[in-house]
């Protein structure tokens, strides 16, 4: 959106003005294009005008001040008469809508009105994750490395993931950040937990299939910053459109829609993504240039360039540049520009072809042909001598900037940031020559790196350029500026770019209680926002240049042709586009069907009229058993089930969205578990948890229980799913955190299992004082508080109390002991069936009483008193640490298995917790008596309450035998009557009497006799 028409959907300025009932999105302004010929036509007729005013007066009543005073005051007169010109003051990116949501959230964060007061711990610092598509030596590792670099000062850790290797692998080690390769050819083996980091930071276009990780659950509440540096899919996007490829573009959209922040590096790259734009658009000013970093620039073939534009090697060349915006007063700014170095014309004699030529190049993001006329009659107008200006296209790898002597910045439009174009000509070491805009007066010294110019007085222009230039070529101060000029550029907007990248993640991220709130950005050491990190990049021996346009285009030619693939293989099943030959075939298919429907219910007739040989007994038995399987089998049962049936335990795995599925398990130990239908795996035995309990199908609580959901699905009538003795739980994050049972471990766990060594007992793998939320090793209630605001104790306080009803004010909370053992975390363990079904009944009545703590004030605003910020998952980490209350206070041996080798260790010696366990609140007995209570409660109570109990298990007690007696009762006494009244209407109906019987004749035999005779019995009839 940097030129006046944009790459894809070309917006005008009628359309952006009126009012739209859309959503707010990042404002972005575009003019329409103007008519260059007209302005062109009205500047020529005035110097026409002008120049014969000049021939027709007598010399003597004109001198020479007075008619260049005539002449300034006319242009004057002109300008003012064309002050009515837009010169882009209007083409600004704003992004409004992100600005209104960090402003919301801000006020609402800080106006958290809970029933409880939150603390935040701060145990860990914030994590967060920079993913590249490689590790190759270019301007956006630099600023990764700086930005890294100056945030760790200030509490914040680095993790680094990349799709290829490369030489800043070493540089990323070296500042003490972790460097992880991925597997590039296969996007669904990427096996990273997402949800271990805070924000996740992506680097360029080609990390796409990161992204596409990230728009699966459960990973889609990740806070994901997008960095894009490359133009190429702006320009790509128009050939989208007009080949009428719209599932690219809508593939593309997604990706967009799904980064919580889309940055760009300047001010131009969103307005050419305008077409992607989903409101979240972002502006971090400032970038390393590549160019700066090699000590002599001949990276560009200049003698190639020279010798392709017809420029030789002793001309002098003036280069002018402007806005990346194209707007409609920039071709009035150039003849501007033109018309004040007119006077270096006369510095460079045009007939004298062994002397220096001047050559004025104008770099632009505009080419038509409007445009080019326009530049030819202005040239002409001017007296320039023909191919002296050029108008060429800008092109980061054309090298045409790397060939001029002189720059010159001729848009007078007040940017947001400093041109990138001119810090290439400073790196290059030319000299630059700009108007006195405020964000280039902020950076540029004049006459110290640069030259600045009035953009109110162009004849200051005039002035500058006759001091730059002398003697056909530039004159000694301008050639001592151009090192101090380097050297500024090489550095330049470091600060802004830190501060502005500082400041975004802040505003993104959304830090739960346990985590360290980051000291405040003016805390960042001067040092680290002063400089680029150029010195770490001197050590990399390869200095060769990484053409990153070429690779862009490399990349997105892979996802054309990826996507052209998948397309072929799904048309080529596809359906022919000629409706009335379809139809034809419709209806001749139906015909046919017909038919044999009819001829089948015919021969089922007929078959039914004669006798049918039924087969031997045995044959009767095996078609009825092969009938019966047929009906009941679902499916045909794999190894793994078969293998998992006469295994003593079952490890389920509770799963939610496809980003999960590459870290289950596909041994026959395990088996998936499913809290949502969409989400599960194909052609896997998994468990569809909402089907066996309806609750998890309301996603409030399915994401607020979490894997107590899954727990109570398969506790739901467990007997029907579930037929081994012993039965384990693992999370699919303790994979990601490389802590599930290896197959060492497995062996060891059945071992002990069936040798019976620990009894009753609860086996876990996963440790709480290992756990990255517990760096400082807090003990069992200190460490749940930590991550549950402040607020665990209390929610277990009167939990209990609502369970037990205990009516005082008293803190009723089970001591858990601090005596050099661990717990359990992550819902990682296994135990008896029978122990687990009695753990699902206090887990019930406990999820019960925090529902009720909870849930009116979570449900209507977002927030929990357990977390710090708007949570779905508000109480879900409570809920972790129950398995430990309830297994150390209801006697149950706690045994830790090491993952990797399988070793065991008892926790919390079962000796020594004599005194201390509250066994009467957890025995069997008293929790069966008040579930059953809740049962009859539940079963006799009808008055429309919410009550979240009754919906998450089997409502059971000793009053249901006698209700399902009667019900069986009433069903039998109903099925007698409807028999009885069905043999009545039988005997009731009237029966229509047998008109006559037909006799078949007997077969004729002996033809001749049978009818002789016949004939003499017939004539003795008649005789008589």
């Amino acid at each position: 959106m940097g030129s006046l028409n944009p790459p894809v959907l070309p917006l005008k300025r009628d359309s952006l003005l009126k009012s739209s009932p859309q959503r707010p999105r990042s404002r972005i302004l575009i003019l329409k294009k103007i008519d260059y010929l007209q302005w062109i036509s009205a500047l020529a007729v005035f110097i026409f005008f002008m120049f014969l005013f000049q021939l027709f007066l007598p010399l003597s009543t004109v001198n020479d001040d007075f008619f260049k005073q005539n002449i300034d005051e006319g242009l004057q007169d002109l300008f003012k008469e064309i002050s009515t010109l837009d010169f882009g003051e209007d083409v600004k990116f704003v992004p409004t809508r992100l600005s209104t949501k960090f402003l919301r959230e801000k006020s609402s964060n800080v106006s958290f009105g809970g029933s409880r007061t939150v603390t935040r711990f701060g145990n860990r610092k914030v994590q967060l994750a920079l993913v590249f598509a490689d590790l190759l030596d270019d301007p956006y590792q630099i600023l990764m490395v700086t930005l890294a670099a100056a945030l760790r000062g200030i509490g914040y850790e680095f993790e680094v993931y990349s799709l290829e290797d490369g030489p800043v692998h070493h540089i990323w080690r070296t500042i003490g950040v972790p460097v992880h390769i991925m597997d590039a050819s296969d996007k669904s083996a990427i096996m990273i937990d997402w949800l271990n980091y805070d924000g996740v930071l992506v680097n360029s276009l080609a990390a796409k299939d990161v992204v596409s990780c990230l728009l699966q659950e459960p990973f889609k509440s990740v806070p994901l910053i997008w960095t894009v540096h490359e133009k190429s899919l702006a320009t790509r996007a128009a050939r989208y459109v007009s080949n009428g490829q719209a599932e690219l573009i809508d593939d593309w959209k997604a990706i967009f829609n799904r980064a919580t922040v889309v940055v760009f590096p300047n001010y131009a790259l969103p307005m050419f993504y305008s077409a992607f734009d989903a409101g979240n658009y972002f502006v971090v000013p400032g970038t390393p240039s590549e160019i700066c970093k090699v000590d002599k620039p001949t990276i560009f073939h200049e003698e190639n360039v020279r010798v392709n534009m017809d420029i030789g090697l002793n001309d002098f060349v003036v280069g002018i540049v402007g806005s990346e915006f194209l707007y409609k007063g920039i071709w009035l700014e150039h003849a501007l520009v033109l018309k004040a170095l007119s006077p270096l014309l006369a510095k460079f004699p045009d007939g004298d072809s062994s002397s220096p030529r001047l050559k004025i190049i104008i770099l632009s993001q505009d080419l038509t042909d409007n445009y080019s006329a326009a530049m030819e009659e202005i040239t002409s107008n001017l007296n320039y001598p023909r191919g002296t200006v050029k108008h060429v296209a800008i092109d980061e790898d054309s090298g045409v900037l790397g060939i001029t002597d002189l720059v010159i910045y001729g848009s007078f439009l007040e940017e947001l940031s400093f041109p990138d174009v001119l810090i290439k000509a400073m790196c290059l070491e030319k000299p630059i020559i700009a108007p006195d805009l405020s964000v280039i007066k902020k950076h540029v010294n004049d006459g110290v790196n640069g030259y600045l110019f009035s953009k109110e007085n162009i004849k200051d222009l005039t002035r500058v350029m006759l001091q730059v230039v002398s003697e056909e070529k530039l004159s000694s101060l301008a050639r001592n500026i151009v090192s101090t000029g380097k050297n500024t550029a090489k550095n330049m907007m470091v600060l802004e770019s830190v501060e502005g990248h500082a400041s975004l993640i802040e505003n993104v991220m959304k830090l739960p209680s346990e985590v360290a709130y980051p000291r405040a950005i003016s805390e960042i050491p001067s040092y680290a926002k002063t400089e680029w990190q150029w010195r770490l990049f001197e050590a990399i021996a390869d200095h060769g240049y990484v053409n990153r346009t070429l690779r862009i285009h490399q990349f997105l030619d892979r996802v054309e042709s990826q996507w052209n693939h998948t397309l072929k293989e799904e048309s080529s099943g596809a359906i022919p586009a000629n409706d009335t030959f379809v139809y034809s075939l419709w209806e001749e298919e139906k015909r046919n069907q017909m038919m044999k429907a009819r001829k089948a219910r015919e021969d089922d007739e007929v078959r039914d009229r004669s006798e049918q040989s039924r087969g031997t007994w045995e044959e009767v038995y095996k078609n009825a058993k092969k009938a019966d399987r047929s009906k009941n089998d679902l499916h045909e049962r794999d190894d793994g089930e078969l293998e998992r049936t006469g295994q003593p335990l079952c490890i389920y795995e509770p799963y939610f969205g496809q980003g999960s599925w590459p870290f289950l398990h596909n041994k026959s130990i395990y088996r998936g578990i499913g809290l949502s239908t969409k989400g599960r795996r194909p052609k896997k035995d998994d468990i569809d948890a909402p089907s066996r309990l309806a609750l998890l199908n309301t996603p409030y609580y399915r994401d607020t229980l979490g894997d107590f959901g899954a727990f109570f699905a398969i506790a739901n009538r467990i007997d029907r799913i579930h037929k081994n003795a012993w039965i384990g739980f693992s999370s699919w994050r303790a994979t990601g955190r490389k802590e599930s049972l290896s197959e060492k471990a497995v062996v060891a766990l059945l071992e002990d299992i069936e040798a019976q060594k620990h009894g009753d007992a609860v086996y876990f793998w996963v440790r709480m004082d290992k756990d990255p939320r517990n760096p400082t090793q807090h003990d069992f209630w200190s460490f749940c508080d930590s991550i549950n605001a402040g607020n665990c104790k209390f929610a277990y306080s009167e939990a209990f109390k609502k369970i037990y009803g205990i009516k005082n004010n008293s803190t009723v909370l089970p001591p858990m002991p601090v005596d050099g053992d661990t717990w359990s975390v992550m819902n990682s363990w296994a135990m008896p069936t029978k122990s687990f079904l009695e753990f699902v009944m206090f887990s019930r009545m406990f999820v019960d009483a925090l529902d009720a703590q909870v849930y009116e004030e979570h449900r209507q605003s977002g927030l929990c008193y357990l977390s710090l910020l708007k949570d779905k998952n508000c109480y879900s980490r409570v809920l972790e640490m129950v398995v430990n209350v309830w297994a150390y206070h209801s006697a149950r041996r706690i045994v830790y298995v090491n993952p990797n080798t399988g070793a065991m260790q008892e926790q919390h010696d079962f000796k020594k917790r004599a005194g201390k366990m509250w066994i009467k609140w957890f025995d069997y007995n008293t929790l069966k008596a008040m579930d059953e209570d809740l049962a009859e409660e539940a079963d006799l109570d009808h008055d429309g309450r919410r009550w979240l109990w009754p919906l998450t298990g089997e409502v059971f007690w000793q009053g249901v035998y006698e209700k399902e007696r009667i019900q069986f009762r009433k069903d039998k006494e109903t099925k007698k009557q409807k028999t009885r009244a069905k043999i009545q209407r039988i005997k009731n109906r009237t029966h229509q009497k047998v008109i006559g019987k037909y006799v078949k004749p007997p077969p004729e035999r002996e033809t001749g006799k049978v009818t002789d005779t016949n004939h003499t019995v017939a004539a003795a009839r008649l005789l008589r």
